[in-house]
């Protein structure tokens, strides 16, 4: 049985990485916010040609990061 969460996925979780737009929606930021946080190095990218790659699994590990540091005040 699918649950409504289920039929709204949209299959990151068996993708290995997504472009930036997607990306940026995924973390719930503005797709320039984005890149400013990869030309900083904090969240890493791959180049295949023109295209930009973010692995699923760094965005994940990015997140994890940012909510173990906790929200500042």
């Amino acid at each position: 049985m699918t649950t409504p969460a289920d039929r709204t996925n949209t299959n990151t979780e068996t993708r290995l990485a997504v472009r930036p737009a997607e990306a940026a929606r995924m973390l719930g930021i503005s797709p320039r916010k984005l890149w400013e946080l990869t030309n900083r190095g904090e969240i890493p990218a791959a180049k295949a040609g023109r295209v930009v790659l973010y692995r699923v699994t760094d965005l994940d590990a990015w997140l994890a990061a940012q909510i173990a540091k906790g929200v500042r005040r």
